[in-house]
């Protein structure tokens, strides 16, 4: 209002003005739902962490110690316990990371708590990338702490990755698409009981069937073609070749494949979030 009584409009400042405020891709809902992913399995970490890294140290006292002598790998090149680690520690990676995102998103479906998520402005694609990083964070941290317990039994030398970019790369993507399966379970499971039929008859078989106690080369020619057909040979494999150079099938083969199944899980859990099926119900 001017002093002499007329009325004075502004004009809204143009788009990218500076003076107008856009809204941030990842937003301070994706921080705020990220840090309590994360803080989540954090406050439970003896859990979440602590136990899963005792239960994978006990696997490799038990086949180490029975297996060591009996069992070549890449022709001998490798023995067999320093083989065991990387698939040890992957599948350790791969397995909680699957359970920190379904676990997380069935728990507020039951405890109906998920409106809170829903309700604000987040984005589909926030909600998405927050379960997905929260699993993947608590992957990795599974994955190192197998990684330090294991060091007293094999020598250090074959612990150091021979190749840390492959190393990076697959325990990253592989936690990546079982945080995203872990969110399509979460959407489509309605109780517990449907969360452990998805972990016991596809999460637990496919891991363990996918070399992770030993080389496909040593099985019958068509129980090695049944394992190229498991995603999740590839993200086992991938990552043991980042610690001695050699694996089963070309690492270049494995890491388009594991983007190709990264890119088809993104696909299909942001269809499921945008559509809300499951959720808004």
């Amino acid at each position: 209002m001017r002093e002499d009584g007329t009325a004075v409009t502004t004009a809204s400042a143009p788009v990218g003005s500076g003076v107008a405020r856009r809204r941030t891709l990842l937003g301070p809902g994706f921080r705020a739902l990220l840090g309590k992913e994360c803080l989540r399995f954090w406050k439970v970490a003896m859990q979440t962490i602590v136990a899963p890294v005792a239960t994978t140290l006990l696997y490799l006292l038990i086949f180490s110690h029975v297996l060591d002598e009996h069992v070549r790998v890449y022709d001998g090149r490798v023995a067999y316990t320093a083989f065991l680690v990387p698939g040890l520690i992957m599948m350790s990676v791969l397995q909680n990371a699957f359970a920190n995102s379904s676990s997380s998103l069935i728990q507020s479906k039951m405890m109906r708590n998920l409106i809170f998520i829903l309700l604000p402005p987040i984005t589909s694609l926030e909600i998405f990338m927050a379960y997905v990083l929260g699993a993947v964070v608590r992957g990795l941290a599974v994955g190192l702490g197998v990684w330090l317990v294991t060091l007293p039994f094999v020598p250090l030398q074959a612990l150091v990755p021979d190749h840390p970019f492959w190393v990076v790369a697959f325990a990253f993507l592989g936690s990546m698409a079982m945080g995203a399966l872990g969110l399509i379970a979460g959407i489509w499971s309605e109780k517990f009981d449907h969360l452990a039929l998805f972990q016991n008859f596809f999460i637990t078989p496919l891991t363990f069937l996918s070399g992770v106690f030993y080389s496909i080369h040593s099985l019958p020619a068509a129980w090695q073609a049944i394992s190229h057909a498991n995603p999740f040979f590839y993200m086992i494999d991938g990552f043991r070749y980042g610690f001695f150079g050699v694996a089963d099938t070309s690492p270049w083969i494995s890491l388009v494949i594991l983007i190709a199944f990264n890119v088809v899980l993104t696909a299909v859990t942001m269809r499921l979030l945008i559509s809300g099926y499951k959720l808004r119900s």
